[in-house]
């Protein structure tokens, strides 16, 4: 029998980031037999990687034991001696020093190109080169492939459904077969979220069109919770999921819908990792800088008007704004919107 092959692959952060690495690890071991992948990541997405065969999760503490430089060489003791080659597929800081003590036991090693300069020629507002960069998913395969991996990602590459708990269930006072569809109006900066307003119209439509759903919103934080909390009692259509589950409890419940509706954050990559069909409203992002869902279509994908704002994307993250940009999601076309989360949703 051919000896396995140990691929240590770093990913610490961040959740989004994380789940697009999914894909990219089933394909590798449904293709590659002779593989044993090892996830360096943060306790929280070690879920991910969770009944994945050939998958080993060890987890790096950043905020503790494996803080500061003494921290990563404490956890460079602590990867296995059977690692044979090292997939770096965050490129910090961090994953470079811990690369470098590594690579001191001969090990080979590859890691991420970005593609900075691109991306910053996607963002500047002078000379902007508008066109579609690499995705995150085929620049983590580039890493593999460096190292004689080479895949093709497919819509297969996804984790299966997992049963929702009964403590879900009663939570949220559903049944196991009720017709769900998730909402996450939020995001980390305000050039990608949701307007409050928007996101209750959305609701008010889904209700009269698709009246046998119930719209599950997500989210996270005090303010969040409470806006999510006023929908809830609002509209007889929604229900608050922020803040009542165990991060695990959560992605089950996400395996389980029909569609997410996301903004360009966390909670979309999530969706698509369990094969879930992701509708997107962009703001200061673009999908052109590749961080759109797992493979899912342009059809879904519905940007603001790029004749009125023909400088976006601001920004790769969305963490910077142009004055007079500040109320761009209010130009997508939801009608067309409503139109597509109807035809998926039948």
């Amino acid at each position: 029998m051919e000896a396995k092959q140990h691929i240590l692959a770093i990913r610490l952060s961040a959740m989004g980031d994380v789940a697009m690495l999914v894909p990219v690890i089933i394909a590798l071991t449904k293709k590659y037999s002779n593989l044993h992948l090892h996830i360096l990541t943060k306790e929280m997405y070690s879920v991910f990687f969770e009944d994945i065969p050939d998958v080993e999760v060890h987890i790096a503490d950043t905020r503790g034991k494996h803080k500061s430089l003494p921290g990563i060489l404490r956890l460079a003791a602590e990867i296995p001696n059977r690692i044979d080659v090292i997939a770096d597929v965050h490129n910090v800081l961090r994953s470079k020093i811990l690369r470098r003590v590594l690579s001191m036991r001969g090990l080979k090693n590859e890691q991420i190109r970005k593609g900075r300069r691109d991306k910053k020629a996607l963002t500047r507002t002078q000379n902007k080169v508008f066109k579609p960069l690499k995705t995150s998913h085929q620049r983590y395969a580039e890493v593999f492939e460096k190292l004689g991996y080479p895949v093709e990602l497919k819509p297969e590459h996804v984790k299966p459904k997992k049963a929702i708990s009964q403590s879900v269930v009663e939570a949220l006072n559903i049944d196991k077969n009720e017709k769900l569809i998730g909402f996450a109006p939020f995001a980390a900066h305000r050039s990608k979220r949701l307007p409050l307003a928007k996101t209750k119209w959305i609701l008010q439509e889904l209700n009269e069109k698709l009246p046998d759903y119930k719209i599950v919103l997500f989210g996270g934080g005090d303010k969040e919770t409470a806006d999510l909390n006023e929908l809830e009692n609002e509209l007889p259509n929604a229900i608050n999921a922020a803040g009542k589950f165990l991060f695990k409890e959560e992605l089950s419940l996400i395996s389980n819908l029909k569609l997410m509706l996301s903004m360009d954050s966390g909670n979309g990559h999530l969706a698509a990792m369990y094969g879930v069909p992701v509708l997107t409203f962009w703001g200061g992002t673009h999908p052109f800088a590749g961080f759109a869902p797992f493979l899912q279509p342009k059809e879904n994908q519905f940007l603001p008007d790029l004749e009125k704002y023909p400088l976006l994307p601001m920004s790769i993250y969305g963490n910077k704004m142009i004055e007079g940009y500040e109320n761009v999601m209010d130009s997508i076309d939801y009608n067309a919107a409503i139109k597509r989360i109807v035809e998926l949703a039948n």
